[in-house]
């Protein structure tokens, strides 16, 4: 059967899990009367609740005599680093741009790696059936985008295909609205080259991606370079350097059907497979016949931007609602996240009780934390610190990123002023249609940490953010953080909302009545710019006698501010942490004892 392996990029929500779905549909590879779920893909938890793709995954899909390998592949930047592995396994990309907002941030980045890889690209226009469509100017923003990441002659001769996902069409002609997606079967079939793998050679395998069974262990998937391989023949697996990692057997083979993995007794050159057997063998590593010495190229990954510190929770309701709080566990499982995830870097800091976890962005280490804390994690979380470098002269440097915003007009002139205050240069302002205007940035990551609630807030929720890591540039000196100080618990116990009530005149309260509290916790946002030690716990003194005149009315609380735990980590400042157990996220000073925290402000104060 001939082969054809092919990748799924475009930025976050333009629609390319639910092409995926459309594509299982028509291939025939559910039954008609099978219980499908929407986004079948999207089979995690986390990315059924959000919405979004977070893990690169394959399946394949067979068309008329033709198996197609399909790698659906995330949006969003902070998870990058699982499209740049994966386009080493590929031979062709399909590249799906929305018919109304264009080609976007994220779309740039993944296209630029997928071009200097020399892979052709399909461009398939989708959602044309939007009534805001402008599907000949989004194709000329292609074809520049194209040209400004130095694409060949024969990538910009690139096929284009206009369709619908949802709806399951696609076709030559911008007009059409209906049909199927047979066209883009054929496009696949035409365009995309065969893999150049050597049937004839010793067998060699990239591993891509990491996968763990409680029954297999170890799953490695990647792509056969050369050679084949067959059920429980001797294999050994070397590191980028050439030296052997560890020898062993491929105790089980499997290939994609689907969205299954099946078993199969033998792979060739060219299939995407998953292999079971090793126990150390992991990402970027060569899986070989022993005769083999020279191991395969895997792609390199751009560095991480930002940090965040891991502690164990060390606050006086540790231990209450997590199974998993010791620093052995924790640093168990963050190694583990570090083998699979290359886009993520653990390094341990001296005590021992801590540790430094470097990625992409906020996004990717919230959904790092969320999945923790629902494993049964405690966790004392840091602010996020970006990753300074030095340029060639010595000086310090610092991450940037391209800030793409879409916003309706009246709004431009506040988002403009916000985005000064925090050091970014406006490069870009051009009318987007419908009252929008689209406003680029080049600002400072630094700055960028914590603006998307303030965003959100500034344009009555209706604009769009996008961002994407640009480059490493002059360091922009001191940038204002946070302006509110917060209100801080003075003691342990539970709130009282006859302490509450006017607590509520000092700022916005976080915590509710009843709820257990302990000192040195973050009850709530000051409304002036220092910190406030208060009292929430204070109760009424009852007396015998009854209050004249109707006194002892109910006290009205308004509902408190509760944060998510992205929110949550881009609100606190350098003297709090975020302590995330399965069941809360409470906000904390780092030091809980007042006389330690005044030390610790003089002591920065000194230096």
């Amino acid at each position: 059967m001939s082969l054809r392996n092919v990748a799924i990029i475009a930025h976050v929500d333009h629609g390319k899990t639910t092409l995926v779905d459309q594509l299982f549909r028509q291939s025939g590879t559910f039954r008609d009367n099978q219980r499908v779920e929407e986004r079948a893909m999207d089979s995690n938890d986390l990315e059924k609740e959000r919405g979004i793709t977070i893990l690169a995954k394959c399946t394949s899909v067979e068309w008329e005599g033709t198996r197609i390998n399909i790698v659906d592949t995330p949006g969003h930047a902070d998870f990058g680093g699982e499209v740049e592995r994966i386009l080493s396994m590929v031979d062709g990309v399909i590249l799906l741009v929305d018919s109304s907002e264009g080609a976007m941030p994220q779309t740039k980045f993944v296209t630029g790696k997928a071009l200097a890889l020399g892979l052709r690209p399909i461009v398939v226009v989708n959602k044309i059936d939007r009534p805001d469509e402008r599907t000949q100017e989004v194709l000329d923003e292609v074809f520049d985008l194209f040209v400004s990441l130095e694409a060949n002659d024969e990538q910009l001769d690139f096929p284009v295909l206009f369709a619908s996902g949802r709806n399951g069409y696609a076709s030559d002609d911008a007009s059409a609205r209906s049909g199927t997606l047979a066209p883009l079967f054929q496009k696949i079939v035409d365009h995309v080259p065969a893999p150049k793998a050597d049937p004839d050679g010793p067998f060699k395998f990239l591993v891509t991606l990491l996968d763990r069974d409680n029954f297999l262990g170890r799953i490695l998937t990647g792509l056969v370079f050369s050679g084949s391989v067959k059920t429980n023949q001797p294999i050994h697996a070397l590191d980028p350097d050439g030296k052997i990692v560890e020898t062993g057997r491929a105790s089980k083979i499997m290939a994609f059907r689907g969205l299954e993995r099946v078993p199969v007794d033998e792979a060739n050159a060219g299939d995407i497979i998953s292999i079971a057997g090793l126990t150390v063998a992991t990402v970027a590593n060569t899986i070989a016949d022993p005769a083999v010495s020279e191991p395969l190229h895997a792609q390199p990954i751009d560095p991480p931007t930002l940090s965040m510190r891991f502690a164990v929770n060390d606050s006086p309701m540790a231990g209450r609602e997590g199974t998993k709080v010791t620093s052995r566990m924790i640093r168990d499982r963050l190694f583990r996240e570090a083998e699979s995830n290359v886009a993520i870097k653990v390094t341990e800091s001296a005590d021992k009780d801590s540790y430094e976890v470097a990625g992409r962005g906020e996004l990717q280490l919230g959904v790092l934390i969320e999945t923790m804390r629902r494993e049964g994690f405690e966790l004392g979380i840091s602010r996020p610190r970006v990753i300074f470098g030095e340029d060639e002269g010595g000086k310090k440097t610092e991450p940037y990123e391209t800030v793409v915003i879409d916003v309706d007009e009246e709004y431009s002139g506040t988002v403009v002023e916000k985005m000064a205050i925090r050091k970014a240069e406006l490069t870009d302002m051009r009318p987007s249609g419908g009252g929008k205007t689209r406003i680029t940035f080049s600002a400072p990551s630094r700055g960028l940490i914590g603006y998307h609630g303030e965003f959100l807030s500034d344009t009555r929720g209706t604009g769009i953010m996008n961002r994407l890591f640009e480059k490493y540039g002059p360091h922009k000196g001191n940038i204002e953080g946070r302006k509110n100080g917060v209100l801080i618990s003075n003691g342990a116990g539970e709130a009282n909302s006859y302490a509450l009530g006017p607590l509520e005149e000092r700022g916005i309260l976080f915590v509710g009545h009843g709820e257990a509290l302990y000192e040195g916790m973050v009850i709530g946002e000051n409304a002036k710019t220092d910190d406030l030690e208060v009292n929430p716990m204070k109760a009424k003194q009852l007396t015998n006698f009854r209050a004249s005149g109707g006194k002892d009315d109910a006290i009205r609380l308004t509902p408190p501010k509760r944060m998510t735990l992205e929110q949550a980590i881009a609100y606190i400042d350098d003297d709090e942490l975020v302590e995330v157990t399965p069941k809360s996220i409470r906000l904390r000073k780092r030091h809980l004892d007042p006389h330690e925290r005044k030390r610790a402000s003089r002591a920065k104060q000194a230096a």
